[in-house]
């Protein structure tokens, strides 16, 4: 006997983490940088990002042992998709040391600029697990990049890493004060350049290029 549409008996509702079977991880991290992005560094708990993910609380524990190692992945994440653009952009640069670290600096720039809460959150310590593999890698994978092509060029009077903490300290003195309110978007009086490009340009000077 058939049996009608209106009395055909319901199958029982699969448990939505039957949705991310066998990439729970990539949609958790999806869920966090979602809630990241947002609201902030301080709204990505383990509770939220499974709620948003559309998980029970306890799923995560799978992959994330707790907030601090979802937090440290996500980190891990945005320094290797930074390494990953700058590589991409070195490709292209023109020959020359000032052109090659203007990549650098420029990426760091834009990404900070656009991203501010995933900038935040890449420099909270508090929060990451720094002696995480993945993260360590990520972060020297820029850093050493970054010594490589000041130590093709001479010392210029002080070593590859003096030269590589002065780029990248302006370069994130500037970003944190724009993102958090103390600075507000210019242009260079001389140059005609936005002032995070002449910015670049100035320390360039100073770095010996």
């Amino acid at each position: 006997m058939s049996i009608s549409s209106g009395s055909r008996p319901k199958r029982a509702a699969k448990p939505k983490e039957s949705y991310h079977h066998g990439n729970l991880r990539a949609a958790l991290v999806s869920a966090a940088f979602e809630l990241l992005d947002e609201e902030g560094v301080e709204a990505v708990t383990i509770r939220a990002v499974a709620r948003r993910a559309g998980v029970t609380h306890a799923a995560p524990a799978n992959h994330f042992r707790d907030r601090r190692a979802l937090l440290t992945a996500l980190a891990a994440e945005i320094f290797g998709g930074l390494r990953t653009e700058i590589d991409r952009k070195l490709k292209g640069a023109r020959p020359g040391l000032e052109a090659r670290l203007r990549v650098f600096a420029q990426a760091v720039l834009r990404f900070g600029l656009a991203a501010p809460n995933r900038y935040r959150l890449i420099w909270r310590w508090d929060a990451l697990d720094g002696k995480d593999p993945a993260l360590s890698a990520a972060m020297d994978g820029i850093y050493d990049r970054l010594i490589e092509e000041l130590s093709r060029q001479g010392a210029a009077g002080f070593d590859p890493h003096s030269r590589a903490i002065a780029l990248w300290s302006m370069v994130h003195g500037y970003v944190s004060m724009r993102i958090e309110g103390n600075l507000l978007a210019g242009k260079d009086k001389v140059t005609g350049e936005p002032r995070e490009v002449a910015i670049v340009s100035a320390m360039l000077r100073g770095v010996g290029v």
